[in-house]
C-alpha cells in the first residue's frame, strides 16, 4: 500500500485491510441486485516489489520469472541504463543488489514494471483478467493503459522542445522535459489491448475504460486504443483535468475529438483522484457544480462523475504532516499532491469523521465537505445533491443526449453552445461558464424549452434569444 493499492502484491486476492474474497462476492452479488454494475481499477503495468513474482525475478538472472520484468545492465560507468525518468522523480531505474542489475519503474521504486514483450507476462494477465470476470464484475478501469510496454533497443528519450508540454503532467516535475517516445506510448501495447478484448468479449455486456496519461497527442492516442470493436471500448484523457477552463479551450476539445476520433465512443472526465477537484481548479466554486455536471455528461459518449461532484465538493486543504501520496511529499509545496482530492466521503456532518468511519481514516475528512455532506443536502430540495439527481434522471429520457450526434455551434465568450441530434430528436444545449448573465442568440425561433432538468430558473427564452443566468443552462427541442 505504498501507493494506495496500486502496487500489486496479489493480483487475486483483496488486502486483509479491506476484508476477503467473501466479502467482494457480497459486494458483487449486492449491487447486481439494485442494478449496479461494478468495474474494477486493474493494474497491468506494473506489481509490487512485495509481488512473489518480483521476489523470484530478482532472485537470478537465470530463474522461471527472470524475464518478467524489466531489467538491464547498468552502463559502463554504473549509471542507469537509460535517461528515462519516474513519473514520480528521479531516474526511472533502480540498483538491485541481488541481480546487480537496474529495473525499470515508471512510478515509485516499489512498483517494477512488467515485461510486456515476455508472451508468459501477458498470458498470467489475461488469467488475472479472467479471474475477476468470472467472479462477476462487469469489467475494468486499465490504470496507466499506455505505458504497459518499453522500447526493446532501450533508447534514450529526447528532449521536449521549449513550449511543448505533456498531457497530465505538472511543469515542477522533471518528467515534463522530456518526451517519453520509449520508455511508454509503445505500438505493441495496442496489440495486447486486442488480447485483452478477446477475453472481455467472451463475457457479455462487460466493458473497458482506458486511462491514457502522459501523452503529447492525446486525440491520436485515443484513436489508437479504442480502434471499433478490437482494444478498449473507450478511452478517457486529461484534456479536461488541466486549470485552463473557457469556452474555447472546451468547444476546441470537442472538435478535434470528433475530427480525429471520428464515431469512436469518447469518455469524459472533469475530476479524478489525480487532478485538484474541478470546482476549485476552474474556479466555478460549489456555485457552478451542477451547470459542469450537466455539461460533462451531456457531450455524448459516456462521462466519469467523481465522487464528491454530485454534492459540490471543493478541493480538501490537507496539512504536510496528514499527506500520506508520496507524488506531494517529493514535490511539495510547488505540487500539494492528490490528497486533496482523496479524503473520505462526508455522509453526515453530525458525526464525527463525517460517517465515513468509526475510527481515525487514512486522510482527514474536509470541514468544508461536511458542510456540504449528503444528509445535509438530502434535506435541502434545492440543494447540488438534489439537483444533479432531478437532472439525471431527466437525462435518462433524452435520446438526443444519450446516443445523439454532438455539433459545436458559435457562441459568444464565456458560452458553450451544441446540438444533439437523432433521426428523431434534436436538442439545443447552452451552458454559461460564469456567474454573470449572458445571452445567446439561437439564429431561429423555432425552438421549445424543454423542462424537467431542473435548470428552468436560470433561463429565459424569447424569439429566438436566450438569456442565462450565472452558471445557467438551457435545454430546448429543435423543430
Amino acid at each position: 500500500m505504498k501507493d494506495f493499492g496500486y502496487d500489486v502484491s496479489d493480483y487475486c486476492g483483496i488486502d486483509p485491510m479491506f476484508g476477503q474474497l467473501a466479502d467482494f462476492d457480497t459486494l458483487i452479488e449486492q449491487a447486481h441486485q439494485r442494478g449496479i454494475r461494478v468495474l474494477i481499477d486493474l493494474v497491468l503495468s506494473h506489481t509490487s516489489d512485495q509481488h512473489d513474482w518480483f521476489k523470484e525475478s530478482r532472485q537470478s538472472r537465470d530463474n522461471a520469472k527472470a524475464d518478467w520484468y524489466v531489467w538491464a545492465d547498468p552502463k559502463p560507468d554504473g549509471s542507469p541504463p537509460t535517461n528515462w525518468l519516474s513519473i514520480f522523480g528521479g531516474s526511472a531505474w533502480e540498483w538491485d543488489t541481488v541481480r546487480r542489475q537496474y529495473y525499470m519503474h515508471n512510478f515509485l521504486a516499489s512498483q517494477p514494471d512488467l515485461n510486456f514483450h515476455n508472451p508468459e507476462v501477458q498470458d498470467a494477465l489475461l488469467e488475472v483478467a479472467r479471474f475477476w470476470l468470472e467472479r462477476g464484475v462487469d469489467g475494468f478501469r486499465l490504470d496507466t493503459a499506455n505505458m504497459y510496454a518499453h522500447d526493446a533497443e532501450l533508447r534514450d528519450n529526447p528532449p521536449l522542445q521549449p513550449g511543448d508540454g505533456i498531457n497530465g503532467i505538472d511543469v515542477t516535475n522533471p518528467y515534463a522535459m522530456q518526451d517519453p517516445v520509449y520508455n511508454i506510448n509503445r505500438p505493441e501495447t495496442p496489440l495486447f489491448m486486442e488480447r485483452f478484448r478477446q477475453v472481455l468479449d467472451q463475457y457479455p455486456a462487460t466493458t473497458s475504460v482506458g486511462e491514457l496519461g502522459a501523452v503529447r497527442d492525446m486525440y491520436e492516442t485515443i484513436a489508437t486504443y479504442t480502434e471499433k470493436g478490437k482494444r478498449l471500448h473507450m478511452a478517457y484523457s486529461f484534456d479536461f483535468m488541466t486549470p485552463e477552463y473557457s469556452a474555447d479551450h472546451i468547444t476546441h476539445i470537442l472538435c478535434t475529438m470528433k475530427e480525429r476520433v471520428g464515431r469512436g465512443w469518447p469518455c469524459w472526465a472533469f475530476s479524478n483522484h489525480d487532478v485538484t477537484r474541478v470546482v476549485t481548479r476552474w474556479g466555478t466554486g460549489p456555485e457552478g457544480a451542477v451547470m459542469l455536471i450537466a455539461l460533462l455528461t451531456s457531450m455524448g459518449g459516456s462521462a466519469c462523475v467523481y465522487q464528491g461532484e454530485e454534492l459540490g465538493f471543493p478541493e480538501a486543504e490537507v496539512a504536510f504532516e496528514d499527506l500520506q501520496d508520496p507524488f506531494g511529499i517529493r514535490f511539495w509545496p510547488g505540487y500539494k499532491g492528490r490528497d486533496g482530492c482523496r479524503t473520505p466521503m462526508a455522509w453526515n456532518d453530525t458525526v464525527e469523521q463525517g460517517g465515513f468511519s468509526d475510527t481515525k481514516p487514512w486522510l482527514p475528512v474536509a470541514a468544508t465537505h461536511k458542510q456540504r455532506a449528503v444528509n445535509v443536502q438530502d434535506a435541502d430540495g434545492e440543494s447540488t445533491l438534489n439537483r444533479v439527481r432531478q437532472f439525471f434522471g431527466w437525462r435518462h429520457n433524452q435520446a438526443a443526449l444519450l446516443r445523439g450526434e454532438l455539433t459545436v455551434l458559435e457562441a459568444p465568450d464565456n458560452l458553450v453552445a451544441f446540438r444533439c441530434e437523432t433521426a428523431d430528436e434534436r436538442l439545443l444545449c447552452v451552458f454559461n461558464l460564469q456567474d454573470i448573465a449572458a445571452e445567446f442568440d439561437a439564429g431561429t425561433s423555432g425552438v421549445q424549452a424543454t423542462s424537467g432538468h431542473g435548470f428552468e430558473a436560470t433561463t429565459e427564452y424569447q424569439a429566438g434569444v436566450i438569456k442565462l443566468a450565472g452558471y445557467g443552462v438551457f435545454f430546448g427541442s429543435l423543430g
